[in-house]
């Protein structure tokens, strides 16, 4: 298993919670696959009263029996204590003890009433108490029903709630072999993120389709299904979701291309894409030079990249990749990844800006479109200077002609500095293959130009690594 990466922060605030003189509530959830029973393992190897409780998909009986067992390991007067949820909580929380419930849900399930149960354990019982319950779950939706909505029993009972999402490129690459190039590192992220448990499946002396074969496009792969089962765990019916994420996948991203691809009507969308929303599955983009509750030319696009690449590729294709066998990769997914791969390596540019153009105040990043003009990376500062940016992810060197592109549409962007007066325009060229000559002279002539190679964003996002 890989040396635990990243999360300070996170774990910073659980041992806070820990070492408080009150008695804490802590929430943590998030996708499954994202480490959070892992963080919470992190965070309690200093301390010695805890009980760790993995729940199970079985009767309240035995959650509760297989409870009691694992917290007599620590606490053992336990076992004098009437079996049921509320007098269980209350002794512990009487030794100060540190209760871990990972997969809450599950015992959700089972009882229902068990949040209102601990919601009168802290408005009635743990005054004197300084020990700390932490419900851990994967299903979004459940977790937010029973601990973080309005209407739910633990409502503002929780001192601290951790979202955990996915690692930073930074972290991410932690996992990777430590001769990998930039481009493998930009190429694994673009399929695999920052899900420590994909990056963990990876075998560091096979390439990046060797390592897709096996995980995914195998029938057995440890991720072939991955997506499909998530999506089963949060929809009760996934039919409609799974059309519109292999849309959103496809290129459709706007809401009529959506309603379009799908066949759902545009008025019922809505519901479908908030749901997918909070799920944390989708993101609402805006041209970063407007306000999202105002504008009118959103895009969606899926979060997580094995998910993008999953709908993409995989989503109703498995058997296709099967007769292929071995040679699955190379004949049908090889020839498209350097598309596939565009978009993050965009992203990537976009995050690389905020460092690569330190020395003015960048207030936010992102990008533009408006009709057919599009501008991969832009930047906007307070001392008014827009930052523009275009990003080539192909096997031959950028040429002028993208300047070129990216200069004209620049001047359709319509942005003024909030202290009024005339912008100043600063340009970006990112590449995987380096650069012409001609733009090299350019470079070389101009102030307002700057040329930056895919190992040069890799470089600026992993500067800090230790």
């Amino acid at each position: 298993m890989t040396e635990f990466v990243n999360r300070t922060e996170e774990l910073d605030r659980l041992r806070d919670c820990f070492e408080s003189d009150d008695a804490e509530l802590v929430v943590v959830y998030g996708r499954r696959r994202l480490g959070k029973t892992r963080l919470v393992k992190q965070a309690l190897r200093e301390y010695d009263e805890t009980v760790f409780y993995q729940a199970r998909q079985k009767t309240r009986t035995l959650q509760i029996e297989q409870f009691v067992e694992t917290a007599a390991e620590t606490v053992p007067g336990i076992e004098r204590i009437r079996q049921d949820w509320e007098p269980l909580i209350e002794y512990l929380a009487e030794q100060d003890a540190i209760v871990v419930l990972d997969e809450f849900p599950y015992l959700i399930e089972q009882d229902e009433s068990l949040p209102s149960v601990l919601q009168a354990l802290f408005d009635h019982e743990f005054a004197a108490s300084s020990g700390t319950i932490v419900l851990v779950g994967s299903s979004i939706s459940m977790m937010e029903e029973a601990t973080l909505l309005g209407d739910s029993p633990l409502y503002g009972r929780s001192s601290l709630k951790l979202d955990v999402r996915q690692l930073p490129f930074d972290a991410a690459v932690e996992f990777l072999p430590e001769d990998a190039t930039p481009d493998d590192s930009v190429r694994a992220w673009s399929v695999f993120g920052g899900v420590p448990y994909y990056l963990e499946e990876l075998d560091p002396t096979a390439s990046l389709g060797e390592n897709i074969h096996h995980t995914a496009l195998a029938r057995h792969g440890s991720l072939h299904s991955e997506p499909e089962y998530v999506l089963r765990m949060e929809l009760q019916e996934p039919t409609r979701y799974f059309s519109i994420l292999e849309a959103i996948a496809g290129g459709a991203t706007g809401r009529n291309d959506i309603a379009g691809a799908t066949g759902i009507e545009y008025n019922q969308l809505s519901t479908y894409l908030d749901r997918l929303t909070r799920l944390r599955l989708i993101e609402r983009r805006v041209p970063v030079t407007e306000r999202p509750e105002r504008s009118k030319r959103s895009q969606y696009r899926i979060r997580d990249p094995y998910f993008r690449f999953w709908f993409r590729f995989l989503y109703g294709s498995q058997d296709r990749y099967a007769e292929y066998g071995a040679g699955a990769y190379d004949r049908l997914i090889e020839p498209a990844m350097g598309d596939f791969v565009a978009p993050a390596f965009e992203e990537l540019c976009c995050r690389a800006l905020w460092t690569l153009y330190d020395e003015y105040p960048v207030v936010n990043v992102g990008q533009w479109w408006y009709q057919d003009h599009e501008i991969d990376v832009v930047g906007l500062t307070d001392e008014g200077v827009l930052v523009a940016g275009e990003c080539k992810y192909q096997s031959s060197p950028a040429d002028f002609s993208a300047l070129s592109s990216l200069e004209r549409h620049v001047e359709e962007l319509r942005w003024t500095p909030d202290g009024g007066g005339d912008r100043t325009c600063e340009y970006a060229l990112f590449s995987r293959s380096g650069f012409s000559d001609s733009l090299r002279d350019a470079a070389a002539d101009r102030s307002d130009l700057r040329l930056f190679s895919l190992a040069d964003v890799v470089e600026t996002l992993t500067a800090d690594r230790s």
